[in-house]
């Protein structure tokens, strides 16, 4: 005789695979993040020594193999969590311990509304490829970025020091600008998909334009894009928008930190840079999406069908995304090491009196063709 199992269980059972896939994703999308965001440290100094015709890290080795100076993060992670944690006597010892955690924390939590892919079947249990699918994706990524100016004005404000407060005021009033017009640059992409969700909008880019050409962001807001990209830069707060540190006027909002206190700081802004790399990649270019790749396998416009399986179909969707996101994280290097730093009122004037008004304009025009085309 077989007993029923009391509902109670079967929810609890529920809940607990819920718990566990959800821990997983967490893990794995983490320790990815983390690991690219480590060697984006490498990657910037190779970049800017090729740029500059010099040799860049390579003396770091283990057992004599020095891989090209592969072990550079790891030597770096090291020397920095054995440096002495300063902090000054006569700061706000709290808010200044505070500080570099609302630096990094908000920006690492941006990935859990970041689709990585589509769905995964394994054993019956379908797994979507996203830690938290937000209706509201887009404004989730604003609001919660936002908070990172807490990290920037409270490092300089509870480090009592002039400089650093300098630099903390600077941080604030760029950041909170540029949010301004980084929101109004992704309103187009709002009205050409009707949805808020990140997920949706991938999947509205999985569609064919003319019967051939992927309906991806690009193709439908090509403007919006650069003005995403500029105002996206800008609120990183990297060359050549980097007037928050400029070493040759003002001392960074960083000033009193060291250790892996100062380390969370430099961590948030290669950490953001991939935030900016995959949202990029997401709005604009298929997110998951892989041209003429369906769930069954690819179906080509003239008709041709090549079937294949629905792990190799995964594997190709989170490998699209992967590449996408390293490909804008070595774009926004290499204009990192190109153009030259902007004076604060320059950064101020490109704000309000550049990409504001042509974001608004970008709105205008996108309205338009929306109601001329129906």
């Amino acid at each position: 005789m077989t007993l029923p199992i009391p509902d109670f269980i079967l929810l609890n059972a529920d809940l607990l695979v819920f718990l566990g896939v959800s821990f997983l994703k967490v893990c794995v999308v983490f320790g990815a993040v983390m690991g690219f965001a480590a060697l984006l440290t490498l990657a910037e100094r190779k970049v800017s020594a090729l740029m500059q015709d010099r040799v860049g890290p390579n003396r770091a080795s283990v057992f004599g193999f020095a891989l090209g100076g592969l072990f550079h993060p790891a030597a770096d992670g090291l020397k920095l969590i054995f440096k002495e944690d300063f902090v000054p006597r006569w700061g706000d010892k709290v808010l200044f311990t505070l500080a570099p955690l609302f630096a990094l924390f908000p920006v690492l939590l941006l990935f859990a509304a970041l689709p990585f892919g589509n769905y995964i079947d394994i054993a019956g249990l379908r797994i979507n490829l996203q830690i938290a699918d937000f209706n509201l994706g887009i404004l989730f990524i604003l609001a919660v970025s936002s908070l990172a100016i807490y990290g920037a004005f409270l490092s300089g404000w509870a480090s009592r020091n002039n400089f650093a407060l300098l630099g903390s005021l600077r941080a604030a009033a760029q950041m909170i600008s540029y949010e301004v017009a980084l929101g109004l640059t992704l309103v187009g992409v709002l009205m050409v998909y009707g949805t808020a969700s990140l997920q949706d909008i991938v999947q509205a880019q999985g569609g064919l334009l003319f019967g051939w050409l992927p309906a991806w962001g690009i193709v439908y807001q090509p403007f919006a894009f650069l003005l995403f990209l500029a105002a996206a830069q800008a609120e990183n707060k990297r060359t050549p928008f980097d007037v928050v540190e400029g070493e040759s006027e003002i001392i960074g909002y960083f000033l009193e930190y060291s250790s892996m206190r100062f380390a969370s700081f430099m961590f948030s802004e290669f950490v953001e840079m991939i935030v900016i790399s995959m949202l990029a990649a997401t709005l604009f270019f298929g997110g998951w999406q892989v041209p003429y790749l369906q769930a069954s396998g690819f179906v080509f416009p003239w008709g041709a069908e090549l079937p294949l399986n629905h792990y190799l179909v995964v594997l190709l969707q989170v490998g699209s995304i992967t590449v996408k996101t390293v490909f804008f994280s070595w774009l926004l290097l290499v204009i990192r090491w190109t153009v030259p730093r902007f004076r604060f009122d320059q950064v101020m004037t490109l704000c309000w009196k550049g990409l504001l008004p042509l974001a608004l304009l970008n709105i205008l025009a996108t309205g338009v063709a929306i109601w001329w085309l129906g």
